[in-house]
């Protein structure tokens, strides 16, 4: 028996989220029937993160376990050749029995590419987030420091999130301006359900002058989701990054300058 690790990114807009789901509409279900075609026998696999519906990857870990011996490009190129042209697996390592892409990963990083412009997007319909009205980058800046660090994120976790604790560090949250686009990169050490897109909707509030950038550390300190903006769409949602120790061996996919974002 050995563990193998894979790195993948697909395009969430067709799948009912990561999770596998009985009418098989998952990414999991898709890369397990995958995965059950070269290595001849049921394959279950865990992820370093459940994306939702709508949202995307750049860069999801999972790990599975087989008995099968086939050789890395097999569990590439085989493998892709059984997925569906919006899911490609980019790496694949034998990894220590000891690894679990969810419990090693340090840290995971989420990007929102928001387009702020009166016209909706078409080309683009479905991988950016939109706002009609002109944003106040200073002032979301200004918000967003405030979530920094280590706090109980309540007001901004789902009504159905299943996570023990809702306290999380966030160490990173940028905000850059690239064209007619906001692209936002949070990094935690772990997310609470919708916890991003809870954030982006408070950072819209902020960035529309609906409230001052103070107001969303009231609604930090407050704890109660009902004081917190809406749920922001999925659209423009990537998992762009999961960091784990450097003993485990596996390519680590940077996460790309703003500046390079193509201007949408």
């Amino acid at each position: 028996m050995v563990r193998i690790a894979l790195g993948l990114e697909y395009d969430g807009s067709t799948f009912c989220g990561w999770q596998s789901q009985p009418g098989g509409c998952g990414v999991q279900d898709a890369l397990e029937s995958a995965l059950h075609a070269i290595a001849g026998e049921p394959i279950r696999v865990a992820a370093a993160g459940r994306t939702d519906t709508g949202v995307h990857a750049l860069m999801q870990v999972v790990h599975f376990d087989t008995a099968a011996s086939r050789s890395e490009t097999a569990w590439v190129r085989g493998v892709n050749s059984h997925l569906p042209p919006s899911v490609a697996v980019r790496w694949a390592r034998v990894v220590d029995m000891a690894f679990h892409a969810r419990y090693s990963a340090q840290e995971r990083c989420y990007r929102y590419i928001l387009l702020n412009r009166s016209v909706r997007p078409a080309l683009d319909q479905g991988r950016v987030g939109w706002f009609h009205t002109p944003l106040d980058g200073a002032a979301m800046r200004e918000a967003a420091g405030i979530l920094l660090g280590e706090h109980d994120f309540s007001a901004f976790r789902a009504a159905e999130c299943q996570a023990k604790s809702p306290v999380r560090t966030i160490r990173r949250l940028d905000i850059a301006q690239r064209g007619e686009s906001f692209i936002i990169d949070i990094c935690a050490d772990a997310f609470l359900h919708h916890m991003v897109r809870n954030i982006v909707g408070g950072l819209v509030y902020v960035g529309k002058g609906k409230h001052g950038p103070e107001w969303l550390g009231r609604v930090l300190a407050s704890r109660d989701r009902k004081l917190a903006a809406p749920t922001f769409s999925p659209d423009g949602l990537y998992l762009a990054q999961v960091r784990y120790e450097v003993r485990w061996g596996l390519p680590e996919r940077p996460l790309a300058n703003p500046a390079a974002c193509p201007e949408f």
